[in-house]
């Protein structure tokens, strides 16, 4: 019994306590759906892409997220190369007790089919790491802040045509849905899926150090999962993140900023970017370790 009581008593960490609104199972689901074949790569203004939009706007709507102008879809157009391509930004928001924001962020778009694929072999780049995972993560976030109201306003975005130059997260910053002035911070996911070393990078506390304490509380639950800083500092050349994915938007623009992801796996931009490489256990907790920093800091970040 004092071992019981012992065991109850542990639980009682933000991270554990996490665990219990977070549904894994349904994180799997999102994650191996959105990276089936089904959904033909998702890239950018394919029949693939709105596919995946259907899947993500039921999901949405299963959750319980509020549009903002009754609709979670918005459109923008992109050059590439001669062509003009509509990609489309999913959002809406979560109410919390202050009208300041924290937008929290993933993109669904990935590279779509190889062409010239003879004909059987796999042709489909099905990218379940960049970036359903990081969907999935967005989504079992959304449906924690459903059930536990915010502080800050949660805005929840997923992202397209970030694998075309980041066109998605620009868009949304050129016609945002409440004031820049009112985003107070952005958490970025991308890439969360799997790593072989149990890491989960954190960038951007060399920019912005007074997050520092919120990541800290991550850092400190223990787990697995081992939250590192780092791939933040211009020295690092190629190894610098900052401007790597949707998070680079708002840092243009001064916005506090967190992404959290793991390095390039041999699975990156490959056919091979399948469902089967995504390790379950590691999904899991490094999505709890991005719920605790959102929770520390929507209750202390101003």
């Amino acid at each position: 019994m004092k071992i019981l009581i012992c065991s109850l008593l542990l639980l009682s960490t933000i991270g554990i306590r996490a665990q219990s609104s977070i549904d894994s199972t349904q994180l799997i689901k999102d994650i191996q759906t959105l990276s089936s074949d089904k959904y033909e790569g998702r890239m950018a203004g394919t029949r693939g892409s709105r596919q995946a939009q259907f899947y993500l706007i039921g999901r949405f709507k299963q959750i319980g997220l509020s549009p903002f102008h009754n609709t979670y879809e918005y459109p923008f157009y992109f050059q590439q190369g001669e062509k003009q391509i509509m990609g489309t930004n999913l959002f809406g928001y979560i109410k919390g007790k202050s009208a300041s924001s924290i937008v929290v962020t993933a993109h669904y778009d990935h590279l779509g089919v190889k062409s010239g694929t003879p004909a059987g072999k796999d042709s489909i780049y099905n990218g379940a790491d960049d970036n359903a995972s990081g969907v999935g993560g967005l989504l079992a976030l959304m449906a924690y802040y459903k059930m536990h109201q915010p502080e800050h306003t949660m805005i929840f975005v997923a992202f397209d045509g970030e694998e075309e130059g980041l066109q998605g997260a620009k868009a949304f910053l050129k016609q945002p849905p409440v004031p820049v002035t009112d985003m107070v911070l952005n958490i970025n996911m991308d890439m969360i899926g799997r790593n072989d070393k149990n890491e989960l990078y954190v960038c951007g506390l060399t920019q912005f150090p007074e997050l520092k304490k919120y990541v800290d509380d991550a850092v400190n639950t223990g787990g697995q999962v081992k939250v590192l800083s780092g791939h933040d500092k211009k020295e690092e050349g190629s190894n610098n993140w900052i401007n790597q994915s949707d998070h680079y938007e708002f840092y243009k623009l001064k916005i506090p900023m967190l992404y959290f992801g793991v390095e390039d796996h041999p699975d990156y931009h490959q056919l091979s970017d399948e469902f089967k490489g995504i390790q379950p256990s590691f999904y899991y907790q490094a999505v709890l370790k991005v719920l605790t920093v959102l929770q520390s800091a929507d209750k202390g970040f101003k």
